[in-house]
């Protein structure tokens, strides 16, 4: 798990924080949490992901799960692992969609559209990406098999994307 981002109040409306988070680093709870729930010890990193230390940040990874809200970050870790060759599936959401997308079809968005996560009903759209991420990962781990999907509020339908 990698962020330098601390809680702010505005991620009380889109994120499982309490207002007594806020101010803390977001991999500080996140690790503490995952240890709570189920004993698993988490190597948290307060960093900023970028091209001079994604090697050492993520060197050893069989597999990346993409969350980052910057494009910095997002192009770091879709170059370094195009080069590794490692699996990476990118998790993005934009006002009233989200996207699910393994690193050979994903494109990295432009930064005007950086840390949009703060609009209406946002919660209900990350729960639901979290949903849908977590089964595509799952189904990898089980299958090898890389489902990409949009989720979208606007009709709340999911679809598979054929690339």
């Amino acid at each position: 798990v990698i962020d330098c981002d601390r809680i702010e109040e505005r991620n009380l409306s889109t994120q499982p924080y309490y207002r007594s988070d806020v101010g803390a680093f977001k991999v500080k709870i996140l690790t503490n949490s995952l240890y709570r729930a189920l004993g698993v010890k988490i190597d948290g990193q307060y960093q900023k992901l970028t091209g001079e230390n994604a090697g050492k940040l993520l060197g050893k990874s069989e597999l990346v799960i993409d969350t980052f809200d910057n494009s910095i970050s997002r192009s770091a870790v879709k170059n370094y692992c195009a080069d590794a060759n490692i699996f990476c599936v990118h998790v993005g959401l934009a006002s009233d969609y989200s996207e699910i997308i393994w690193n050979e079809n994903y494109r990295v968005p432009s930064p005007v559209n950086d840390d949009i996560c703060d609009y209406p009903l946002a919660r209900n759209l990350v729960m639901l990406t979290v949903a849908v991420a977590c089964e595509v990962v799952v189904n990898f781990a089980a299958t090898k098999q890389q489902d990409n999907f949009t989720v979208t509020l606007g009709d709340f339908a999911v679809r598979s994307i054929d690339f």
